[in-house]
Formats: structure tokens, C-alpha cells, sequence
């Protein structure tokens, strides 16, 4: 079968089986560029289940890009609380600001001027610049490379230099380019609904009788990946000061990906040795005597594994310790952003606390 009867043939079938109902999702419905870049920025690592109320909270609270653009830092990095991969927020951030300062609003309607904007890689760029202008770019997530290569048997891995450039000119040849909002939406939908990670439903997929994976009983194998994540382990220990009234806490400056979200004191140790070293310089050369048992919890993110130990330590009255510390009333506590781990042990000692 030539490339086009080819393309054709694939064309025919996936539009054959899309029904726009089959995942009646709020972004679906209001296809502008501003609410299908907030909702792909959402979902980029995130579940669309957790992600929808989110995107829900940010339409409601910023209704433009210029809302958005005006509201401060720590405002955006609160509502997005919880979504992690904060560097997205970030990102959204100043992004709107740019669309604000350089577009006076409008998003800009081209798949290169879209991709210029921060935070916006060619997937992203392709989805609004197909889904909001109708524009012949083919996107590639996760949901298209597991389609893609299943269905055309490729084992080439997916993270590589080579394997994306196979992909991308794969999925551009086989794009609608009269329709490719409706193309793309179609082939992520079939990824997300049939063609899923695990337990696919291969007997309601229209390509069961062309599936190469399936004929070869390789569905769990592709799409390939080259790399193994190698997870690093990290201890962190929190030092939770406070007295009758008031509060310590700190907001990250460091650029990683918790950069701008507020925790307690916090000091990361690899033994008890340094742990000591360390909060004696914290405490000015007089360090609190520590709770035998600290509050312990667990985060698990992609690159690594991370223990949250809290030190729940009262003193009256506070002491003046690192000046790069905010000391806040108890009361207020809940207005900042914080890391996730942080999140949890808040929420289990917010009574104790407040």
C-alpha cells in the first residue's frame, strides 16, 4: 500500500470510530487558545481526573490571559497547589504575561509565535495551533507514540533523537491537514480511551486488523524506552519553630522545581553528624533539644524519592535565627503555597498547630 492509501486508509478508520462526545471534557467545549493552553499545561504529568478541577479553579478565578498576567507569583502558585511539577506554573505565569505585554492579550495565532512562548514545547505549540486555529501541525504525546507505534510495529525508543524524528514524520504524513483539530483530538482520544498504557481494549480498537503489535503479540513492549530511571533518595528534615502566636517559615529561592513555594526551616542531611552540624549553625550556635520521634512523610517524584522528617519544636519566645526566615502568625499559615510533603503534615497538624 502506497504512503497516501496508506495515510488515507488511517485517516478513514480513526474518524470512522471518534465520536467528540466520548470524553465530554470542559476545555472541549470552549476551544479558545487561552483555555487549551491552560488545559494542556494542566495536564502535561497529570492525570486529566486531577487535573479538570484545577483547570475548572484557574477559568473561574482568571477568565483571560490578562487576569492572569496581573495576578502575583505566589497567588497562581497557591491555586496550582498540589499539581506539583511547579516549574508549569511558573511558566504559565510568565508566559501570560508575555501574550499580555507583546500580543495585548490575544494569543498569537501561529505555530512558531505560540512556540516561542515560555514553557511551550512543540507538542504543546502544535495543540493549540490544531485545536484553536485548525492548523496543519500534528501533535505527539504520550497517547500518540503508544498509538503510533503498536499500530505500526516501531520499536525504535520514543526518547530518543532518532525515534522522535521517525515519529514526528509519521504522524505528520498521516495527519488531516483540512481537519487536523479534529484529527488530533481523535488519535489522543483513541490513546487515552483504547489504546491505553495497560489493559488496552484491542477488540474496540478500528485497527485490530492492522495492528502490529498486536499481530505479534508485542502490546506491552511498545512503545520502547531507552532510558531507566535511576531514582535518587533524599532526607529532608523540617524544623517547625513556633511559640504561643507565630510561626518560621521560608520560601525556596533555590532553582529547582519547588523554587517559589514556602516550607519550614529545612536542612538535607545524608547522617546524623551533619543533621547536628548543620542545625547548630541554623540556631546560632545554640540548637533546640529535637522530639525524639519526628512526623514522617513520603513523597515519590520522577526523578526521585524524597523523606520529609518534622521537628516539631516550641520555644517562648521565638528565637532570631536565619534572617531569611518569615515569621508569620499561626493563623495565617494556610495562605501560602507549599510543596506537597509539606501539604500532608499540615493537614494532619494544622489543630496542633493553629
Amino acid at each position: 500500500m502506497s504512503t497516501n492509501l496508506l495515510s488515507a486508509h488511517f485517516r478513514k478508520k480513526l474518524l470512522e470510530w471518534y465520536n467528540p462526545t466520548s470524553r465530554n471534557l470542559p476545555w472541549k467545549k470552549d476551544a479558545t487558545a487561552y483555555k487549551i493552553w491552560l488545559s494542556e499545561v494542566i495536564l502535561q504529568q497529570t492525570r486529566v481526573e486531577q487535573g479538570t478541577p484545577y483547570y475548572l479553579a484557574f477559568v473561574k478565578k482568571y477568565p483571560t490571559v490578562k487576569t492572569l498576567a496581573k495576578a502575583p507569583l505566589d497567588e497562581v502558585l497557591k491555586l496550582w497547589e498540589g499539581l506539583g511539577y511547579y516549574s508549569r506554573a511558573r511558566n504559565l505565569h510568565k508566559a501570560a504575561q508575555q501574550v499580555t505585554e507583546v500580543y495585548n492579550g490575544k494569543f498569537p495565532d501561529t505555530y512558531e509565535e505560540i512556540l516561542a512562548l515560555k514553557g511551550i514545547g512543540s507538542y504543546t505549540a502544535a495543540a493549540i495551533a490544531s485545536f484553536a486555529y485548525n492548523l496543519p501541525h500534528a501533535v505527539l504525546d504520550g497517547n500518540v507514540f503508544r498509538v503510533l507505534s503498536r499500530v505500526f510495529g516501531i520499536s525504535t525508543p520514543i526518547d530518543t533523537t532518532e525515534g522522535k524524528r521517525q515519529f514526528e514524520k509519521l504522524a505528520a504524513s498521516l495527519l488531516d491537514k483540512k481537519d487536523a483539530a479534529t484529527h488530533n483530538q481523535a488519535i489522543m482520544d483513541l490513546g487515552a480511551i483504547i489504546c491505553k498504557p495497560k489493559n488496552p481494549l484491542c477488540e474496540k480498537c478500528p485497527f485490530s486488523s492492522d495492528c502490529k503489535a498486536l499481530e505479534h503479540q508485542e502490546i506491552q513492549q511498545l512503545p520502547v524506552k531507552s532510558k531507566k530511571l535511576i531514582k535518587s533518595n533524599r532526607n529532608l528534615h523540617y524544623f517547625v519553630v513556633y511559640d504561643d502566636k507565630s510561626i518560621y517559615i521560608q520560601q525556596r529561592t533555590s532553582d529547582d522545581i519547588w523554587k517559589g513555594l514556602y516550607e519550614f526551616p529545612m536542612l538535607e542531611t545524608t547522617s546524623d553528624q551533619d543533621l547536628k552540624k548543620e542545625l547548630k549553625i541554623l540556631f546560632n550556635g545554640q540548637p533546640p533539644k529535637l522530639p525524639v520521634t519526628p512526623f514522617i512523610y513520603k513523597q515519590t517524584l520522577t526523578h526521585q524519592y524524597i523523606s520529609g522528617f518534622f521537628y516539631e519544636i516550641q520555644m517562648q519566645p521565638l528565637p532570631n535565627i536565619l534572617q531569611s526566615l518569615l515569621k508569620i502568625r499561626k493563623s495565617t499559615i494556610n495562605r501560602y503555597a507549599y510543596p506537597k510533603i509539606v501539604r500532608s503534615y499540615l493537614q494532619d497538624r494544622l489543630n496542633f498547630l493553629s
